[in-house]
Formats: C-alpha cells, sequence, structure tokens
C-alpha cells in the first residue's frame, strides 16, 4: 500500500517540482514510531541548498493538503539526494549509465566470493545489470542485487 500511495504523491507533485528546475528523485511512505513520514527527496545539478527544500515544501504542501492521498497524518521531509544516492527506479539506472560514476553494488548472495564491489554500471535492462569492473565485463540478474548506490563527492 505505502508503494501505491508514493507513487500517486510523485505523480501528483513531479511537474510542479521539475517547474522549479528542481529534479524530484524519489518519494516514499516510511513508518516511524507510530506516526507516518512522506520523503521526498530532490536533486539539481549545482546542488540542492536548504532553500530549495523550502521552496519545494511551499509548493507541495498545498497541492498535497488538497490531494489528500494518505489516509492518515504524516509529516512531510523534504532533503537533498545527499552523498549516497540509492538507485531504485529507471531514470536512476540510466542516470548511473549516462554519467559512468562507480557504483556500490551489494548482492543477496556472494559471487565469487564477494558479496559488495564497485564498478562501473554500463547497462541494464528489465531482467539485470552490467557492469565495468576492473575492465572485467560483469552481467548480474535484478533479483541477486540488493542494493546500488552512487557516492558524490561534497
Amino acid at each position: 500500500m505505502a508503494k501505491n500511495i508514493a507513487k500517486d504523491v510523485e505523480n501528483l507533485i513531479k511537474s510542479t517540482i521539475e517547474s522549479l528546475g528542481i529534479q524530484l528523485w524519489n518519494v516514499e511512505l516510511v513508518k516511524e514510531g507510530s506516526g507516518l513520514n512522506l520523503l521526498v527527496t530532490i536533486d539539481k545539478e549545482e546542488g540542492i541548498t536548504i532553500n530549495d527544500c523550502s521552496e519545494v515544501t511551499r509548493a507541495i504542501d498545498p497541492m498535497l493538503d488538497e490531494a489528500d492521498p494518505i489516509p492518515s497524518s504524516y509529516c512531510l521531509e523534504v532533503s537533498s539526494v545527499g552523498a549516497e544516492r540509492a538507485l531504485r527506479r529507471d531514470e536512476h539506472y540510466d542516470y548511473a549509465v549516462k554519467t559512468a560514476l562507480p557504483v556500490t553494488v551489494k548482492l543477496f548472495a556472494p559471487v565469487d566470493g564477494v558479496k559488495e564491489f564497485e564498478a562501473v554500471m554500463t547497462a541494464w535492462d528489465s531482467e539485470g545489470f552490467s557492469f565495468d569492473k576492473s575492465g572485467e565485463v560483469l552481467t548480474l540478474p535484478k533479483k541477486s542485487v540488493a542494493r546500488l548506490c552512487i557516492y558524490h563527492e561534497i
């Protein structure tokens, strides 16, 4: 249910955020203690400032109040994607391939005795990912990958 709500929220707010010159990176609805937090993560090429977070909050808060996509009370949190960018969506995978930045790959089970490594993502499709790991091509099915992250230096 939380994923469906997050997707509905994303569809509601994405164009408004993009009209501000800011990229919507991710939307998550998470339970923390007895409450819910709506986490909206944003990015832009020159980096996100506290003013950007405030501007996005002011722009989307009334939209969320009016549309009321979350059936209970929640806390809205807008933040920068930060230095550790979790890759979760197709656009994120495209970004990783386009930028050729090193990706930290965490696996559910070891491959050749390794459960975590760093490599450059060279391609992806609905079935899996291809990486360049020190000149060696490594192709993994999506179901074997637990987490993908890009680390940007700040």
